[in-house]
């Protein structure tokens, strides 16, 4: 790695006023796990990180008057997984988090880095996304929110410019949800996933009521499936329907063949995945 210098400011502000020259070559830095990888093979080379390490009010988790979940962008993700308020409210969240990467990378990763990295193949964008989740952003004009939903832009590009931080995550409150996210890797099963997917749905009746699913790791970005909820919405589950929902899923994706398994396998994955997805939320296996 080249030489950097190396800042840990104390407070938000601090923080921002290194960052408020818009310069590219200075990024801020939550736990690094991302980061350092492409520093050491030569992908990224900045001039300067800004440690956020050091920055108390970016730690916490609390729910609010209105049982939304806030997540302080400096939490790790060990912290998420083992908040018991995470595990009462939102068990989908605690459940995600035993299955990504592993125990070393989650106690040092942060999910505010996880979620400003923009690698499409990371798990916490699609349950994000899939939940409804909004990202407070903070910078030397103020603070803003955006829904996640629409903060990927593509491959390592979001809407997070080089002066800008993310200060908290909010969720909003579930009732009578039913929530899962499910993945398939295709080599170990700390890997990056080929595919992932993110149900979000509740019932009204015995029908499916405002189902949300989202795609990632196939795409992009993390892909909402207006598609398939539309197909879904009223409906009564049933095993034929499932099928029908990944058939639908799957023409309207075009994968691309890469070192996790070519376009026509990725294909049938998404068929398999998406079934099986609303398949398993609905058996309860996470209700939030």
């Amino acid at each position: 790695m080249k030489p950097f210098a190396l800042h840990t400011p104390q407070s938000i502000e601090q923080a921002i006023q290194y960052l408020q020259d818009d310069n590219s070559l200075v990024k801020p830095m939550s736990g690094g796990t991302a980061l350092m990888l492409m520093m050491k093979s030569g992908v990224y080379e900045p001039e300067a990180l800004v440690s956020l390490s050091k920055v108390q009010t970016l730690q916490g988790i609390a729910i609010d008057t209105n049982g939304d979940l806030q997540i302080q962008a400096m939490t790790t993700l060990s912290e998420i997984e083992h908040s018991p308020i995470v595990k009462q409210y939102f068990s989908v969240i605690s459940q995600t988090m035993k299955k990504l990467a592993n125990v070393r990378v989650r106690n040092v990763a942060c999910l505010g880095g996880a979620l400003a990295h923009g690698d499409p193949h990371m798990d916490m964008p699609p349950l994000m996304t899939v939940l409804g989740a909004t990202l407070k952003i903070n910078s030397a004009s103020g603070t803003k929110n955006i829904p996640i939903e629409n903060f990927y832009l593509g491959y390592y590009t979001t809407l997070l410019s080089s002066g800008e931080i993310i200060q908290s995550i909010t969720v909003p409150a579930l009732t009578n949800r039913y929530c899962l996210y499910l993945k398939c890797t295709t080599r170990s099963a700390d890997d990056w996933p080929t595919l992932g997917v993110a149900i979000n749905l509740g019932l009204k009746g015995k029908l499916l009521d405002s189902p949300k699913v989202v795609l990632s790791a196939v795409v992009e970005t993390p892909t909402r499936l207006s598609e398939v909820e539309e197909f879904l919405t009223g409906k009564t589950p049933s095993e034929t329907l499932f099928i029908e929902a990944g058939e639908i899923a799957a023409s309207h994706i075009e994968p691309e063949d890469d070192a996790r398994g070519s376009a026509s396998y990725k294909k049938q994955l998404i068929k398999v995945y998406i079934r099986r997805a609303i398949q398993n939320s609905l058996q309860g296996k996470v209700q939030s």
